[in-house]
């Protein structure tokens, strides 16, 4: 069963706003009466020393107990800064200064949001939600900020991205690589080429990216219909995706080699 204290994560940046007024509406974002609302002063009594009331932490304005994890955040433990405070900008920096140690995460990319929300998962997993922080996440009534809204939006558009890094890794899978000093250098694709299983071996090409100043080789599927058009099209030109505009071939090297290989001058 999900903990009250956790709003749902948004997977996908296009449903971001209309999830989020959809959870308040619904009520998926109001305060539980099982939690409680710690003012920041008020959370850093619960550092886990003698004669403070418990060993709490806090993950963008949630607060989790962690005595059961005790040995890693009790005085003294290696993670100890965590304890007593929200520390969310740290999950992510490794920073644990006092200037590090602090929940403003307004400069974070959307890929560090995700850390974030493995963060998140891992603490939901683990350990028992507590109560909400008062202050730059959730206000005195204990709803989610404006703040908190946009760091879902900025997770949302970090899943997104991700997924679609891996549909792109998966149509064009890293080639294989090596290089010595006497022989030059050597590319070739193989099923298993990138870490990426699948059923065909594929050509080298270079693939250019916006922004990349080098493009990369990656293994293009040589037969069949092109990864956007349906398996069945009866109009395509069975060459697979080498008709991709943003692939190059490799001077010297035939069009349909599995190895490309380049030797020293």
């Amino acid at each position: 069963m999900q903990r009250p204290c956790r709003r749902g994560l948004l997977v996908s940046l296009a449903v971001a706003a209309a999830a989020v007024v959809a959870a308040r509406l619904m009520g998926w974002g109001g305060f539980s009466a099982g939690l409680r609302l710690f003012l920041p002063e008020e959370l850093a009594r619960y550092r886990g020393g003698a004669g403070d009331p418990g060993l709490y932490l806090a993950l963008l304005g949630r607060v989790y107990d962690v005595s059961s994890g005790r040995r890693h955040y009790e005085p003294g433990a290696h993670y100890s800064g965590f304890a007593g405070r929200d520390a969310s900008r740290a999950f992510v920096t490794g920073d644990f200064s006092d200037a590090g140690l602090v929940d403003d995460v307004a400069d974070l990319s959307s890929s560090e949001m995700l850390t974030l929300q493995t963060w998140l998962s891992f603490y939901e997993k683990n350990y028992v939600c507590v109560g909400r922080v008062v202050g730059r996440f959730y206000g005195e009534d204990g709803l989610p900020t404006t703040e908190l809204t946009r760091v879902e939006a900025m997770m949302a558009k970090g899943a997104e991205a991700k997924k679609q890094a891996q549909e792109e890794r998966r149509k064009f899978p890293p080639c294989n690589a090596e290089w010595s000093a006497t022989k030059g250098s050597r590319l070739w694709c193989s099923q298993e080429s990138g870490g990426v299983s699948r059923d065909w071996i594929g050509v080298p090409r270079k693939l250019y990216k916006p922004g990349s100043k080098e493009p990369r080789c990656v293994c293009v599927r040589t037969t069949g219909p092109p990864s956007d058009q349906p398996l069945d099209n009866p109009t395509h030109r069975n060459r697979g995706d080498l008709d991709d505009p943003s692939l190059g071939e490799y001077p010297g090297c035939p069009t349909l080699a599995v190895t490309c290989s380049f030797p020293l001058s």
